[in-house]
């Protein structure tokens, strides 16, 4: 099977921005972190992504202000390279790259971290090897958290476990507390996070059991001191101190941030209900804002005066997306599980979500082992006028408690508003529903474990019917284009009904194995009826002469064609050989996928990528990177890469006559595109001429 590579897969966003630490810049307008394989830079005020810092080819592990110069900033990866960036206009300045191999202290075993010295030297080149490392402290905790830089960069103190290790650079001498583990009085005293008070030997430390501990007098062994605070009632997160030293601020769990006033340890003000538990906190140079990282990817600007100013919210992932991937057709944003009983709304081509949707409408409790309603599915109508959800809560020693909800558009506040409540609607768990897609009436059908079909109609929502098949329990649902035709999963069978009169017209026996997934064709192949099974086996149907063969595993509702995944394979339902193959598509498990309608309609002429001429396919990775399938690559971007192509072989002939040029092509798919496309949407011919003209050329040092 020949893999076709006209088609990219690019990096779309979505990634995590709460990874590590953030940093403000020192006239606080910007504020800097890293998000997957980059670096964004955020505006303080504004909330807006004004670039985009793109170099890295791996995770970002860490973002640091350039002490020299205050519109520059440093930022390392997981690739082995640091760089150095003007943020202000997004350009890269200079890539540091790493020797071969770090050096490892004899006294430490690969599986343990230890902290490194790393000596950036002072070029004007672009790239520049990395030299010598030293290492300075063994057996470090891999947060980075835990470690932090004393007053004038005269010591560092790292914690690990029930230790502390204060490193003095100028003695190149080390001194190490610990503590009891407390276990057996149910107590947990371990490190977890730390931090060096800028102006004064004072080291605050925070611990499992949710106290924080002011270290003093530990430059020398016996005659150390520490002071305890305690607010938290579970493990302290984070810490930081102000600049000047004035205040502390903590965070964890609570999603409160508190600020201790440090010499006077009983006065503390409090920022309550920022949403999910605090993981980092950042200060900017001078004072001015602070900013807090949350477990649901957020990042929350706060004032001086501990006032909420700005908050920065990338896409929320929880472990397992219930409601799976959906487009609104309004805004057309993904639309999935957001926080705990949220649907959120994200915008694809800005890469921010728009906003939350409260279903649940009730307090999260952050406490483990409190039983709370879940949004499980949810399904918009083809207008986007109706949204449907179902919420659940499954009590120990109880039954389970569903909530079906329907939700209507309200232009004014330009959001959904709750029109209509059903409680329990089902005596089990709901397993799919769906809106019909006809004009002529809004239509809603759910499906139960219970062995039941439920339908609605949304004149005042009520029940028009409750139906079932052999006492089978039904998995899936499907309407067909133009609502005539509805289709339901039943284990092994599927069975197409009439909705109008809930007549019974065929059934269709699967393969061995469950249905899993059901979806009727689009456009020319409205005549298949398309499904997956449990057993991996994908079926087509072809509901005019009700015949079955396997061809594909699921369906744009855009197009005509089908995809596989994570090996990608299209195909038209009426042809067993693929239009388009594709391996390798990320790194990564790819958890969910969906098609996304396209702005314009692009007009490609090669049969493999028709199918996104109308639509773009979206992959959710377990790294949260959401990467988009784009068009096929067009004719002025095949001269372009060819002509940069051209200009690469020249480089290697003028540093290596000797070496053996590669033969041109007798055909070019680029000069075919460029004729078949019309002249209206091409540059000028002056400006792809001489490219045009060379590309046709052979030189003549490889004759020689």
């Amino acid at each position: 099977m020949v893999e076709h590579t006209g088609i990219r897969v690019v990096h779309r966003g979505g990634s995590k921005i709460n990874f590590r630490e953030p940093v403000i810049t020192s006239d606080s307008r910007f504020l800097l972190c890293g998000s997957g394989e980059s670096v964004k830079v955020y505006s303080t005020s504004t909330e807006e992504c004004v670039h985009d810092l793109q170099g890295h080819t791996d995770l970002v592990t860490g973002v640091v202000l350039n002490p020299s110069n205050h519109l520059q900033a440093y930022s390392c990866s997981a690739d082995g390279t640091v760089r150095l960036w003007d943020f202000t206009d997004g350009i890269l300045i200079k890539v540091q790259l790493q020797q071969p191999s770090w050096p490892i202290s004899d006294d430490i075993t690969p599986s343990l971290f230890q902290l490194v010295a790393v000596h950036l030297p002072r070029s004007g080149d672009p790239e520049v090897e990395v030299g010598e490392l030293s290492a300075v402290l063994c057996d470090v905790s891999p947060n980075p958290g835990a470690v932090s830089f004393g007053t004038g960069g005269e010591y560092i103190a790292a914690a690990k476990g029930l230790q502390l290790e204060v490193f003095f650079f100028k003695k190149q001498k080390s001194y190490r507390f610990s503590l009891k583990s407390g276990m057996n009085k149910g107590i947990n005293n371990s490190f977890t996070c730390i931090s060096c008070h800028p102006k004064e030997d004072c080291i605050a430390t925070g611990h499992a059991d949710g106290k924080i501990r002011l270290w003093r007098n530990f430059n020398q062994k016996k005659e150390y001191t520490y002071s305890t605070l305690h607010w938290h009632h579970n493990a302290v997160n984070t810490l930081r101190f102000t600049p000047e030293g004035t205040n502390l601020l903590s965070g964890g769990i609570e999603s409160v941030l508190v600020q201790w006033r440090y010499t006077q340890e009983n006065q503390k003000d409090f920022l309550p209900r920022l949403g999910a538990a605090i993981t980092h906190i950042a200060v900017s140079p001078d004072g001015s804002l602070f900013c807090t990282s949350h477990a649901d990817n957020k990042i929350t600007i706060i004032l001086s005066s501990v006032k909420v100013s700005a908050i920065i919210q990338g896409l929320v992932k929880d472990d397992c997306v219930r409601t799976d991937l959906m487009i609104d057709p309004r805004s057309k944003a993904l639309v999935l599980n957001g926080k705990p009983g949220h649907l959120q709304f994200y915008s694809l081509h800005r890469d921010k979500q728009l906003y939350n949707l409260d279903i649940v409408q009730q307090e999260y409790i952050h406490e483990q082992g409190v039983d709370q309603f879940q949004v499980v599915k949810a399904a918009f109508d083809t207008h986007g006028d109706w949204l449907a959800t179902v919420e659940e809560r499954r009590q120990k020693s109880s039954e389970l408690e569903i909530n079906l909800k329907l939700w209507s558009y309200d232009e004014q506040t330009q959001s959904f508003v709750l029109n209509t409540t059903v409680t329990a609607p089902h005596e089990d768990q709901i397993t799919a529903m769906c809106f019909s897609p006809s004009p002529e009436t809004t239509l809603l059908v759910t499906t139960s474990l219970d062995g039941g079909l439920f339908q609605q109609q949304s004149a005042s929502w009520s029940c028009d019917f409750v139906g079932g098949y052999h006492l089978l329990k039904p998995g899936c649902c499907c309407f067909s284009a133009d609502g005539s035709l509805l289709a339901f999963g039943f284990q092994e069978v599927v069975t197409v009904w009439s909705p109008t009169s809930w007549e019974l017209l065929t059934t269709l026996s699967q393969p061995p194995g469950a249905v899993r997934d059901l979806c009727f064709g689009r456009l020319s192949c409205s005549k298949y009826l398309l499904g997956t099974s449990t057993k991996n086996q994908l079926c087509c149907w072809n509901l005019l002469t009700c015949s079955c063969k396997c061809v594909c595993v699921c369906y744009s509702r855009l197009t005509h064609h089908c995809h596989l995944l994570p090996l990608v394979f299209v195909f038209k339902p009426s042809e067993p050989r693929p239009l388009f193959s594709k391996k390798a598509l990320c790194t990564g498990k790819v958890e969910r996928a969906i098609f996304a309608p396209r702005d314009q309609m692009l007009e490609s002429s090669e049969e493999y990528s028709q199918w996104l001429n109308r639509s773009q396919l979206y992959f959710l990775t377990q790294h949260m990177l959401m990467v988009d399938d784009s068009v096929a690559i067009t004719p002025f971007y095949l001269l372009l890469g060819r002509h940069k192509q051209q200009q690469q072989e020249k480089q290697e002939l003028l540093t290596n006559p000797l070496a053996e040029r590669t033969p041109l092509p007798q055909g070019s798919i680029a000069i075919k595109e460029l004729l078949d496309t019309p002249a209206h949407v091409l540059p000028s011919a002056s400006f792809l001429c001489s490219m045009f003209v060379r590309s046709l050329l052979v030189s003549s040092s490889s004759a020689r």
